[in-house]
């Protein structure tokens, strides 16, 4: 099976290309794009019958020149696609057009493997539906209807309440500017700079708190998007955010993380 895989991030080329071999070794990556353009360029170059033209391809909605989408309004994608994203948003969308699935990463292996038996299946289909001179078709709302129970709006926490003094207060998600961890207690501080402590570690935070709203810039910090003032380069692809109020210590992006959050920063 020829595959080709779009997607913009390197790290994410290399997890996916070894996840794809270690689920069926006999797969042939026949080439990676990492953007809107080169994939439209790669596609031309290698249309349906060729000896590199793919039979599945994996790809990316967010790229580095804008949504894989705009792939499908400059050339003819003969392949089948799984869309693979991190954002729920553009779900419903995905399917109307050339897919057989959609994942969200991290992508999990059984996930991949359901996905490309989806497409053995799908496959087969068709061809024996050809060599009866008949059409299959794709019945987008059952494959909506499948989705939306997989992807429900998440009820994310609207509130904490925390001890002060003699007393509990509540305090609301919208005023706190960012969650930190501090010789191992978790605390946040919020938009009018108190300080207060959590019983719950920031991984159990991160699952309560709307993505759209909050990242997890490292192991220490999970900020919120308006606390974000700045944001400088740093010394090995790292980035470094300005937060107001002010944080303690240093707060750096990872060098795996920081195309994400710039994504992030820019919706």
């Amino acid at each position: 099976m020829n595959i080709l895989i779009i997607e913009d991030e390197e790290l994410a080329v290399r997890k996916l290309s070894k996840l794809l071999l270690d689920v069926d070794e006999s797969i042939n990556i026949v080439g990676t794009c990492a953007s809107v353009r080169s994939s439209v360029a790669w596609l031309n170059a290698n249309a349906q019958g060729q000896s590199l033209s793919p039979d599945l391809i994996l790809m990316d909605i967010e790229l580095a020149d804008g949504q894989s989408f705009e792939i499908f309004e400059q050339t003819t994608v003969s392949a089948p696609v799984i869309f693979t994203t991190s954002y729920d948003e553009y779900a419903l969308r995905a399917f109307k057009v050339n897919s057989i699935d959609y994942l969200l990463k991290p992508i999990k292996r059984h996930e991949l493997e359901a996905s490309l038996e989806k497409y053995k299946r799908t496959h087969f289909a068709n061809g024996a539906a050809a060599g009866k001179n008949e059409t299959k078709t794709v019945d987008i709302d059952a494959l909506v209807q499948q989705l939306r129970q997989h992807i429900q709006p998440a009820d994310y926490r609207r509130r904490f309440l925390v001890k002060h003094l003699q007393q509990w207060v509540p305090i609301e998600v919208s005023d706190i500017a960012y969650f930190y961890s501090e010789e191992g207690v978790s605390l946040f501080r919020t938009t009018a700079n108190q300080k207060f402590s959590l019983d719950y570690p920031l991984d159990e935070l991160e699952a309560m708190l709307d993505p759209s709203h909050f990242f997890r810039a490292n192991r220490q910090y999970i900020v919120h998007i308006n606390t974000v003032q700045q944001v400088h380069p740093y010394f090995n692809n790292k980035l470094k955010l300005i937060l107001k109020p002010n944080a303690d210590d240093e707060v750096l992006v990872s060098r795996e993380r920081a195309t994400d959050f710039k994504r992030w920063m820019g919706k």
